[in-house]
């Protein structure tokens, strides 16, 4: 019997899915210098070993099987099933068949010591430079935005606060005459429930609530990540752009787009005084309208600036990231640049392909 061409057996549609797969991985490898990563990887992650003797994995296959985790949303227990299982994922992290896979214990402890020391965003850096180098992040301006991580670890029910107990919370030196010994004179101190982030914060956005924290984050002119800052979620946007522009290693003269949360007198002094353009969309006050130069700049800058807002639709739809993985801003901190780094390099085979 002729095969219908039209339609594809799940044998078929599995074969063209490991294609896809294993082409990905590959043009990944081909991508980058691994060997000048994995130096950056041992400065922070000294490799032990095992309670039998045996050296313990190394930190690239750790690294790699990060990159694993982000890009399809898994957690350390699902990524150590899917290597095991999957043959493309045990070739892209550099395993045979008879090699055993670190398991999730190994993965969270890699994770917790190169947060601790900083390693992720040196990483972001490097692999934006080697990026760079091949013409895919291209640093002649920068789109500035911030988004909204929320947290499942958010309080729940009516606030409960806890009053200190008696007055040895007043620090003694600087007693005034007249304070009062009652507890009341100490201001009461929310308590923390046992399965709150405790780093999160509330904010109100679009009229509604929403806990966890927020990233503030830099991309080129294409929407890729040069540089990522990590708040929690009620921190204002406006205070924080001169961090993310330093960050960023974006060079004099570039011009710098946001949208109006970031129009302050002092953004645009620190952009004239750093040698950047202002792009920042002008805000409307009360009583002021915008005029005819401020709307047509408002819109020359929106076509530009939207691509930011892609950056954080493409993380959150294609690496299922809409909710915080973690807890403690530290560590939040580390899934915001693992999210950077993940969709820098997903998006980086396209971009060289469509260049002519």
């Amino acid at each position: 019997m002729q095969k219908n061409n039209s339609t594809l057996s799940f044998s078929d549609l599995a074969i063209s899915r490991r294609k896809i797969k294993s082409e990905f991985f590959n043009q990944i490898n081909n991508l980058l210098d691994w060997t000048k990563i994995e130096k950056i990887i041992t400065k922070h992650y000294v490799r032990g070993e095992s309670v039998v003797g045996r050296p313990s994995y190394s930190g690239l296959l750790l690294f790699k099987m990060s990159l694993l985790q982000t890009w399809y949303g898994l957690s350390d227990y699902e990524v150590e099933d899917r290597v095991n299982d999957c043959l493309s994922f045990m070739k892209f992290v550099g395993l045979s068949l008879e090699d055993d896979v670190p398991d999730h214990s190994v993965l969270s402890r890699f994770r917790k010591d190169m947060t601790e020391k900083g390693a992720y965003e040196r990483l972001l850096k490097h692999i934006n430079d080697e990026l760079e180098k091949k013409r895919i992040v291209l640093k002649t301006g920068l789109i500035v935005d911030a988004s909204i991580t929320d947290t499942p670890r958010k309080p729940r029910g009516k606030a409960v606060y806890e009053i200190t107990e008696d007055r040895n919370e007043i620090d003694e030196t600087t007693r005034k005459d007249g304070d009062s010994d009652d507890v009341t004179s100490v201001p009461p101190q929310r308590k923390v429930q046992s399965h709150v982030d405790p780093d999160g914060a509330w904010i109100k956005k679009n009229g509604k609530l929403r806990y966890g924290f927020k990233k503030h984050v830099g991309t080129d002119n294409n929407g890729l990540v040069l540089s990522v800052i990590t708040t929690p979620a009620n921190e204002s946007d406006i205070k924080h752009l001169a961090e993310v522009i330093e960050k960023s290693d974006l060079p004099k003269g570039a011009r710098v787009r946001a949208d109006k949360g970031y129009s302050s007198e002092e953004n645009r002094k620190y952009l004239k005084e750093h040698g950047y353009k202002s792009g920042i969309m002008h805000k409307a006050k009360r009583g002021t309208p915008l005029n005819n130069q401020q709307k047509k700049f408002n819109k020359i800058v929106s076509k530009t600036r939207y691509k930011i807002e892609r950056t954080f639709g493409g993380i959150k739809r294609w690496f299922a990231s809409q909710y915080a993985r973690y807890v403690g801003i530290k560590k939040m901190h580390t899934q915001h640049v693992l999210e950077a780094i993940a969709y820098n390099l997903y998006r980086s085979p396209g971009i060289i392909m469509s260049k002519p």
